[in-house]
C-alpha cells in the first residue's frame, strides 16, 4: 500500500506569539491617542517588540511521524486539524500514514521518520533489534478488541467455551491477548473452543455475515462497523474491560495495550526540547480526540485515516490515551510480561531493559 505523506505545520504564529503582536498593536494605539505614558527612543526598541522578533526569528524543529490508518493513528486529530488544542511553534510537524507497521518501521529505522506510532510489542520487538536505537514516548491506545456476536447468551470470557471464535492476528497481540484471556478464566483454547485465524478483518466481518452463530474477535473500527451490517450484532464483550477484570483477579496491574509512540533515540537526545513540545502537543491533541468526537471525526477523515463516519461512531470504544513516565512503564511493562510469560519472542525474545522508556 502507497504511503501518504500529509505536511502540517506550525501556526505562523503561536498564541504567545499572537498575544506578543496584539499587546504591541494595543501600545501604539494608546499611544497615538495621548494614553500611553510610555517612551520608545530610536536606540531603544519596545520590549514587546523585541519580544516579536526573537519569536519569528525561532525556527521550528522538523518532526516526521508515521502513523497507522486506525485507532493508533487518530489521536493525532488535534494537531492536524485547525484544532482548539493548537500546536507547539517549536515543531513543524509532518505526518506518513500508512495501513501497516511494515511499512513505516523500516522508514523508522533508515532514519526517514523520527517518530512512529506502532503496536506495543512490536516497539519492544525494534528496540532489541536495533539495540535500543528506538525508545517508548507514551502509550497512545489501550485494548481496542471486542467480542461480537448476536448471541445474547454470551456475556463474558466464560461463556465462549464451545463457541466458534474467528479473528485475525494469529502471532501477534490479538492472538496473544485471546490466550491468556481464555486460559486465566478456565478455558483451554486448544480444545473447550473452535479458533479460526483469518488474514484480514474483513474476513472476520464476512464470516459474521454469512453465519450468525459464529462468534468474531474484532478491533475497532471494525467491530463498530460490524454493528450496522450485521442484524442483531452486539458487542458482547470489550475485551479492555475483561483483561482488567483477569489481571486483578491474578493479581497483576497490567494493562491490555494496543498501540504506543516510538522515537529514535538519535533524534530524543539530539531535539530534547522538540521532544518535550510533541508529548504536551500530543497531550492536547488526545484530549481534543475523546472531548470533541464529531469534529475530530471530521479530521480524521479529511487525513484518510478512517471513514469520519465510522470514526464519529468508533472514538467513545478505541480507548485513545496519552500515558507517559512512570505511569507508561509501569502499565507497559506489565503487558510486556504478560506477553514474554506466554510467548517471548513476541517482544523480541526477552524484556526490554529501563532504556526503552523514555522519562524526559
Amino acid at each position: 500500500m502507497e504511503v501518504e505523506t500529509i505536511a502540517i505545520r506550525a501556526r505562523s504564529l503561536s498564541r504567545r506569539a499572537f498575544l506578543t503582536v496584539a499587546a504591541a498593536a494595543l501600545g501604539c494605539v494608546l499611544a497615538l491617542s495621548g494614553c500611553s505614558q510610555q517612551v520608545v527612543t530610536e536606540n531603544e526598541p519596545a520590549a514587546d517588540d523585541a519580544a516579536q522578533s526573537e519569536a519569528q526569528q525561532v525556527q521550528p524543529t522538523e518532526v516526521r511521524i508515521g502513523a497507522l490508518k486506525g485507532p493508533t493513528g487518530m489521536g493525532l486529530a488535534g494537531m492536524m486539524g485547525e484544532a482548539p488544542s493548537g500546536i507547539s511553534d517549536a515543531c513543524a510537524y509532518t505526518y506518513e500514514l500508512a495501513g501497516s507497521a511494515d511499512e513505516l518501521t523500516p522508514m523508522l529505522i533508515q532514519g526517514d521518520l523520527d517518530m512512529c506510532m506502532v503496536p506495543a510489542n512490536l516497539a519492544a520487538v525494534l528496540y532489541q533489534k536495533t539495540e535500543g536505537a528506538v525508545q517508548v514516548l507514551a502509550v497512545n491506545t489501550l485494548g481496542v478488541l471486542d467480542i461480537v456476536c448476536t448471541d445474547e447468551n454470551v456475556q463474558s470470557i466464560q461463556d465462549l467455551a464451545g463457541k466458534t471464535i474467528v479473528s485475525a492476528g494469529k502471532g501477534s497481540t490479538p492472538e496473544y491477548a485471546l490466550r491468556y484471556l481464555l486460559e486465566n478464566n478456565g478455558i483451554d483454547p486448544d480444545t473447550d473452543v473452535t479458533i479460526e485465524w483469518k488474514s484480514e478483518h474483513a474476513e472476520c466481518l464476512a464470516e459474521l455475515q454469512a453465519d450468525p452463530t459464529v462468534v468474531a474477535m474484532l478491533p475497532q473500527p471494525f467491530a463498530t462497523s460490524a454493528l450496522s451490517k450485521v442484524e442483531g450484532a452486539r458487542i458482547a464483550i470489550d475485551l479492555n474491560d475483561a483483561w482488567d477484570e483477569t489481571a486483578q483477579a491474578n493479581g497483576s496491574d497490567a494493562q491490555l495495550i494496543t498501540g504506543v509512540v516510538v522515537a529514535r533515540t538519535q533524534f530524543v537526545e539530539e531535539n530534547p526540547e522538540a521532544v518535550a513540545a510533541f508529548m504536551v502537543d500530543y497531550a492536547d491533541s488526545i484530549a481534543f480526540v475523546n472531548d470533541n468526537v464529531d469534529e475530530a471525526a471530521q479530521i480524521i477523515g479529511d487525513a484518510g485515516i478512517i471513514d469520519a463516519a465510522v470514526a464519529q461512531k468508533a472514538i467513545p470504544y478505541c480507548n485513545i490515551v496519552f500515558m507517559s513516565g512512570d505511569e507508561m512503564k509501569a502499565s507497559l511493562s506489565g503487558y510486556l510480561q504478560t506477553l514474554y510469560d506466554a510467548a517471548p519472542e513476541s517482544v523480541g525474545g526477552t524484556m526490554p531493559d529501563d532504556g526503552f522508556y523514555y522519562q524526559g
